[in-house]
């Protein structure tokens, strides 16, 4: 039986499609669709994913506790840490909106509205239970394995939201996984981030409550958001040497490129690169 068509839906589902900034199709979307959390989701969103492994089932449901939370993140055990934890679960469940490409079995194209979890159930004595949903969980496990390969205890030193998303998308470009060291006081391996404006504000900013992709100006952006995701993992990593070149289209500014390497060395090199010029 032939489908008909309808050309107004057809249109308004068309300007949802050309959204790309937070369609799901693939692990990589799935991070940059997270760029709206605040530093502190981030991180409780960081600890939640330590406890996915590679094996599990999309089914699964996790268990930790708040407390567990607090002593990571080096709060006071107080009713205001115990109120803030609380606090991001709640924003977690609120500012993980899920947009994904679906397809009908008579081959209707759709979008499919969802969420990263299936469900967060706060219990009065600490305890909190999640589960992701099971059409998402396939891109977590994914995630997982390309932008969390790296330690906890490096996530958990980190201020900036930015920083978090740069070091998510090193470890995901990086020519080597990071999981490999042995030796903690090893070097990250090498890597070459590239992406135009709005790929960059993408991973970095997200969306905002109606779903539309946050913009800056590009001076904004690169003074408020790059310059101090780099200067941080610059401090992090003090014998990187992290390289970032600004590509422009009739002065206008069009997209970045920052490339990361380690230098073997006893002394800090800390480097910073902007354009060419050593900062």
């Amino acid at each position: 039986m032939a489908v008909v068509g309808n050309k107004k839906m057809n249109g308004a589902l068309d300007k949802l499609l050309d959204r790309q900034d937070y369609l799901v199709t693939q692990a990589n979307d799935l991070a940059r669709s997270l760029g709206n959390l605040s530093t502190f989701e981030h991180k409780v969103l960081d600890y939640c994913f330590s406890y996915v492994k590679k094996d599990d089932d999309a089914s699964k449901v996790y268990h930790l506790s708040a407390l567990e939370v607090i002593n990571h993140l080096g709060l006071n055990k107080s009713g205001d840490s115990y109120a803030r934890v609380v606090a991001a679960f709640k924003g977690l469940n609120e500012s993980t909106a899920i947009y994904m490409q679906s397809t009908e079995p008579d081959g209707r194209k759709g979008i499919l509205m969802t969420s990263l979890f299936s469900h967060i159930k706060v219990i009065e004595d600490g305890e909190i239970e999640f589960g992701f949903n099971q059409l998402v969980a396939p891109y977590v496990f994914q995630l997982k394995e390309r932008f969390y390969s790296f330690r906890l205890s490096e996530l958990s030193q980190v201020r900036s939201k930015y920083t978090l998303a740069l070091m998510k998308l090193w470890n995901a470009n990086a020519r080597g996984k990071w999981s490999d060291r042995d030796d903690p006081n090893s070097l990250p391996p090498a890597a070459t981030i590239e992406g135009d404006l709005e790929d960059w504000e993408a991973w970095f900013l997200g969306s905002d409550e109606k779903g539309k992709p946050i913009r800056w100006p590009a001076g904004r952006f690169k003074q408020k958001a790059i310059d101090v995701a780099v200067k941080e993992l610059a401090r992090l990593y003090p014998n990187s040497v992290i390289d970032i070149t600004t590509h422009t289209k009739s002065r206008h500014v069009v997209g970045y490129t920052i490339e990361f390497r380690s230098m073997h060395t006893i002394l800090n090199m800390n480097t910073l690169v902007v354009d060419g010029r050593k900062q």
